[in-house]
């Protein structure tokens, strides 16, 4: 009788201790990983929130280090230690994640959703995934905004950010080369379409960094897209460049004295990988498929002026989810915007960025 009784009490035991388990396992925290502000806030209304309404055992933790992504990535994947579920990089950092074996290669017709009427994933996303390993969400440019009320006259060209006696005051640029180089060539004459072939020779680079020069002692570094917006507020910058949705929320959102500069704005793309080694890999390709459907591309555009990246969201892009202004204005894509565009080159800077950003980062030491 005793042994049938212990017999029991371990049955019991036992029983508990399996429920606990399958509790916990039913308990799934995947981190985020974006770029904070206003854009990690348009994911939160249009994606996080409503696919955790719609799955309870389902908690999204926010992580804005996506500026550092790909240098991290790489410490996790050496420690063996890879904490991070899904991450928001641009199309240049997943091309050399991938490349590194860092994320995870994704079937776009088998993980995410077709279109309303039927077109498979890849055909709807189209010549936008630029990698095996890329998702992606959104395109976006970056530009500048200045201050209304600190400028003399109204600058109409980004060579003006380069005019330190008719536009005179702080700048704010992104610590990193990309972009800042581009926009150095075309302000020294060069043309266009020669802007990657000359920023791919060593002289190229010097050209480059010798324009920047000229307006190096008038520059407000940022790393993260949210501080020019706060910059410009503050009145600390005359200029700055930041990505187009964050002066739209400072400007419309906000009403700042602030105002857009689409001058020669750069066109690229942001999206997702899948860390390669993450441990909610399942959990994470059913979030994958709800967050990167038709209907929710076009939700985060109520949210932040960034244009979905499927063919079959564009027409649903309607009014801003509490101003109810309409969005399709506020595009960098819409005609009155994009004049005058540069296409981000995602290949030349997976395979230059490292070199380029070293002597970048010498530069500035200088």
């Amino acid at each position: 009788m005793k042994s049938f009784k212990s017999a029991l009490i371990a049955a019991a035991v036992a029983s508990v201790a399996a429920g606990a388990v399958t509790s916990a396992q039913a308990e799934t925290e995947l981190v985020v990983v974006s770029w904070g502000g206003a854009y990690s806030a348009s994911q939160q209304g249009a994606y996080h929130d409503p696919y955790m309404a719609a799955n309870s055992d389902v908690t999204i933790v926010n992580d804005d280090s996506s500026n550092a992504a790909v240098a991290k990535l790489r410490a996790m994947n050496e420690a063996g230690n890879v904490t991070w579920d899904l991450v928001d990089v641009v199309a240049a950092d997943a091309i050399r994640l991938c490349d590194e074996g860092l994320a995870e290669i994704i079937d776009h017709d088998k993980v995410l959703a077709p279109a309303p009427d039927g077109t498979p994933a890849s055909e709807d996303f189209g010549d936008l995934i630029v990698s095996e390993c890329f998702i992606p969400q959104i395109v976006y440019s970056t530009t500048f905004g200045y201050r209304t009320d600190l400028v003399s006259s109204t600058p109409t060209s980004v060579c003006d950010v380069f005019d330190l006696e008719k536009f005179p005051g702080k700048r704010a640029l992104e610590k990193n080369p990309i972009n800042n180089m581009e926009w150095a060539l075309l302000c020294d004459g060069v043309a266009p379409d020669q802007v990657y072939e000359v920023l791919g020779t060593r002289d190229g680079v010097e050209k480059a960094l010798a324009k920047l020069g000229t307006i190096k002692d008038s520059v407000v570094w940022w790393t993260k897209g949210a501080q020019t917006p706060q910059l410009l507020a503050d009145g600390e910058v005359v200029m700055g460049s930041t990505y187009n949705g964050r002066l739209f929320s400072v400007i419309e959102e906000e009403k700042q004295p602030i105002a857009m500069l689409w001058d020669w704005q750069v066109f690229d793309l942001d999206g997702w990988i899948v860390p390669t080694g993450t441990k909610n890999k399942a959990a994470v390709m059913e979030y994958l498929r709800f967050a990167t459907d038709t209907q929710r591309l076009a939700d985060q555009a109520k949210f932040i002026s960034y244009g979905p990246a499927r063919k079959s969201s564009a027409p649903l892009v309607g009014k801003h989810a509490t101003l109810g202004i309409d969005m399709a204005p506020h595009m960098p894509t819409d005609p009155a915007n994009s004049k005058t565009t540069l296409l981000y080159n995602y290949e030349f800077w997976a395979d230059n960025r490292d070199d380029i950003d070293e002597r970048f980062q010498s530069w500035l030491l200088q």
